[in-house]
């Protein structure tokens, strides 16, 4: 059976990201996402990675520092071990394949492989597209042009996500979101996150969407402060004790999900756990660039250091909840400033 999303060799961003919805089983094959807009590549692989999920297929990342990096893909995409049947390769780099891999390379792409390899590079102009490897993505694997060139996209886009998070704005409010937001995507998309714990924080699929006006939107936005929980992460790693405060404050006075800031805490305090143990960067899909602070909070630690951070979740966990008595606010920035390099109280 041929399945939507691989009716065809070249999609735009948007017909991908609709038809990744309708997906039913997991895509495999050769696959280039290219564009200027790297968030958009994200995204179509958050859509994808449910069906890889409930087929238990792994998943390996892999920066490509150059060309001496895809003989490794390629052995990682042609060897797998007694527990797994195939597996998903996503590969982040600029740099093209040589002419054995290649070869090795429509090898994999010619074959009816349950594997599957995605490349995300930066956008392939008109002269480049004529490279062999772009061809080859073209006639035997799957090409993605990750750009919206025009504001009706970002729109289109950004009505697919409001539509998960349970929301249905208006035409004045889209308007007005996307001129508060000057057309960043990352905010935007924060900023409809933001919105559904407003307006709908359990919302169900079978519950029927929230419309938002224009005067609630704007009260939505007037309640957010202007530093988000991705500033909160990287104050943390950076271990700037005073923006992380700074920034705490501004978020409880913006009555931010609790719940939210102790997600963004655990997955860094686990993450750095993770690295600390000899994980890569690729194996717990940390990207280039948020490598460089995760590094820098790498050299503040240890494993001896971190033991103890299970512990402090689980009460902020329990603090949320209203299990204890103490104030979750004060835990939470307890456990932010720790991932910093200090402790609020000895």
């Amino acid at each position: 059976t041929t399945h939507p999303i691989t009716s065809f060799m070249q999609h735009n961003f948007l017909a991908a990201y609709e038809l990744a919805k309708q997906q039913t089983t997991p895509v495999t094959g050769l696959w280039l996402l290219h564009g200027d807009e790297t968030l958009l590549a994200q995204w179509l692989i958050e859509r994808l990675q449910p069906q890889w999920q409930a087929q238990q297929l792994a998943i390996q990342r892999f920066e490509i520092t150059s060309a001496k990096t895809w003989p490794e893909i390629l052995a990682a995409l042609n060897g797998l071990s007694l527990f797994d049947d195939s597996k998903v390769i996503i590969a982040q780099g600029n740099h093209k394949p040589d002419k054995d891999s290649l070869a090795e390379l429509q090898a994999f792409a010619s074959d009816a492989s349950q594997n599957c390899l995605i490349v995300i590079s930066d956008k392939y102009d008109k002269k480049s597209q004529q490279s062999a490897f772009f061809q080859l993505c073209v006639t035997q694997g799957q090409v993605i042009d990750c750009q919206l060139t025009q504001p009706q996209q970002r729109e289109q886009l950004h009505s697919q996500q409001a539509q998960q998070f349970g929301l249905n704005l208006t035409k004045e409010a889209w308007q007005l979101l996307l001129a508060q937001t000057q057309h960043n995507l990352l905010t935007a998309y924060q900023s409809l996150w933001r919105l559904s714990y407003l307006y709908a924080p359990a919302y169900d699929t079978s519950q029927p969407l929230i419309t938002i006006d224009e005067t609630q939107l704007r009260d939505g936005l007037v309640s957010q402060s202007r530093y988000t929980t991705f500033d909160l992460s990287d104050a943390m790693l950076q271990g700037n004790i005073a923006q992380v405060v700074t920034i705490f404050q501004q978020l409880r006075r913006a009555e931010e999900p609790e719940s939210l800031i102790l997600w963004v805490i655990a997955k860094d305090m686990r993450s750095i756990q993770s690295l600390l143990a000899g994980a890569s960067f690729q194996s717990l899909g940390i990207w280039s660039n948020k490598q460089g602070l995760y590094n820098q909070a790498l050299r503040r630690h240890s494993l001896a250091s971190t033991q103890d951070w299970a512990n402090r979740l689980y009460s902020c966990d329990q603090a949320i909840k209203g299990l204890v008595a103490q104030p979750a606010w004060e835990l939470l920035l307890q456990a932010a400033l720790l991932v910093a390099g200090t402790r609020l109280l000895h």
